[in-house]
C-alpha cells in the first residue's frame, strides 16, 4: 500500500459510486467547486494497492484565513467528508499522511468530519456537538404528510392554505432569488453569508445533481433552499427564509415541497443535514419526525496550538453576532463573504 497526493476525477467518482458511505462532500465536484470559489487548494490523499487500485481516500482543503487561522479540513464547507476505507490499517495510514501533509503546509490544525476516524491518542474525537437527521421518504405526498408529527403537520397544512408559489430551477433568477433570501436569513441569525460565487460554483459543478427550490408570495421570494442529490438521497444544504416567511409558514412548505420533488427525482431518503445539540434548528428537525444521530468529528493540533474557534455558539462571539444582526443587509453582503470564505 502507498499513499499518494493526487486524483483522477473519473477514478475517484467510480470508486465513490460503489460505496454506500460516500457523501457529496467526498466528490471531486464538491472539492473543485470550493477551490474555484474560495481558493482553498484541494489535496486528495489516496491509498493505493500494488496495482494502483483505490483502497481508501481522504479529500482535504487547505484553508488559510487571517481571522480563523490555517487548517487542513476534510472537507471544506461540508458537514461530512472524512476518511473512507474498510481496513483500519488504511485508515491509520491516511490519517498519518494527512497530518504529515498539514505539517509540511504549515497548518497547525487538521479537521476530519465523519468517515472512519483514527483512534490514536493524538486525535481528539467529539460526538457531543452535532447531530445528523436522515429518514426515508414516504410513498406519496399524502403519506409524507401523515409521516410528519401532528403539530408540525398542522403547520404544513397551514402553509398549503396560503397563496404561495413554488419554483424549482438553476437559472439566473433562481440563483439570484436564493442568494437574496439566504443572505437575509443568515444576517438575521448574526452570521456572515458565503460568497455568491460559492453557490454558483457548486451548482455548476454538480449539474443536474443540484437545484434550487424557491417559495414566493405575490411574486416576492421569501424562502429558498439549494439542495444536493447523491445516491438516492436529497440534502437541502443552504436554505433559509426572510422575516416575512415565518407568518406564512414558507419554510414549512419549502421542505414539504422538496420532499415531493425529491421523490419525483427518484430519491428514497431525506437528509436534513446537521444541527448543534440544543439549538432551534435541532428542535425544528425533531419536530418533523427526524431522529438525531450524533456525528463524530476528529481534530489534531500541533503541540501548543489550539483548535480553530469557529463555533458561532462560542460566547466570545456573542457581541459580534448581536452587532451583525443589526447591520444593513447591503453592508452585511459586502463584508460577509470576506469573512465567511475563511471558515472552511
Amino acid at each position: 500500500m502507498k499513499i499518494v497526493d493526487k486524483y483522477s476525477s473519473e477514478a475517484i467518482d467510480a470508486w465513490l459510486a460503489s460505496r454506500a458511505d460516500a457523501t457529496p462532500f467526498h466528490r471531486p465536484a464538491w472539492m473543485t467547486a470550493i477551490e474555484k470559489a474560495c481558493g482553498h487548494k484541494v489535496h486528495y490523499l489516496v491509498a493505493e494497492d500494488g496495482s494502483g487500485g483505490i483502497l481508501g481516500l481522504l479529500p482535504l482543503h487547505e484553508v488559510r484565513s487571517m481571522l480563523f487561522g490555517r487548517a487542513l479540513v476534510s472537507s471544506g464547507f461540508a458537514v461530512s467528508g472524512g476518511i473512507l476505507a474498510d481496513d483500519p490499517a488504511v485508515v491509520a495510514a491516511l490519517a498519518e499522511a494527512a497530518w504529515a501533509l498539514a505539517q509540511r503546509l504549515g497548518c497547525p490544525s487538521l479537521e476530519l468530519k465523519g468517515g472512519m476516524l483514527p483512534i490514536e491518542p493524538a486525535w481528539h474525537v467529539s460526538e457531543d456537538s452535532y447531530a445528523g437527521f436522515v429518514r426515508p421518504l414516504a410513498a406519496d405526498d399524502e403519506a409524507e404528510l401523515l409521516a410528519i408529527p401532528r403539530k408540525q403537520r398542522a403547520e404544513v397544512r397551514r402553509a398549503l392554505g396560503f397563496d404561495l408559489d413554488v419554483r424549482i430551477g438553476t437559472k439566473a433568477i433562481d440563483r439570484s432569488d436564493h442568494y437574496r433570501v439566504y443572505s437575509e436569513s443568515v444576517r438575521n441569525l448574526g452570521t456572515p453569508v458565503f460568497p455568491r460565487k460559492l453557490f454558483d460554483s457548486v451548482l455548476d459543478s454538480f449539474g443536474e445533481q443540484a437545484d434550487i427550490l424557491t417559495v414566493s408570495h405575490q411574486g416576492e421570494p421569501i424562502a429558498s433552499v439549494l439542495s444536493l442529490y447523491h445516491q438516492g438521497v436529497v440534502m437541502p444544504y443552504w436554505g433559509g427564509g426572510t422575516r416575512g416567511a415565518r407568518a406564512l409558514r414558507a419554510n414549512d412548505l419549502m421542505y414539504y415541497a422538496l420532499m415531493g420533488h425529491a421523490k419525483k427525482r427518484g430519491c428514497s431518503a431525506f437528509d436534513f443535514g446537521r444541527s448543534k445539540f440544543g439549538t432551534g434548528a435541532f428542535g425544528f428537525k425533531k419536530n418533523w419526525g427526524f431522529t438525531p444521530e450524533p456525528l463524530a468529528y476528529a481534530v489534531r493540533t500541533a503541540d501548543g496550538a489550539a483548535p480553530r474557534a469557529i463555533n458561532p455558539l462560542n460566547p466570545k462571539y456573542r457581541l459580534q453576532i448581536a452587532m451583525w444582526q443589526r447591520l444593513p443587509l447591503m453592508i452585511a453582503n459586502i463584508a460577509g463573504p470576506v469573512i465567511a470564505r475563511g471558515l472552511g
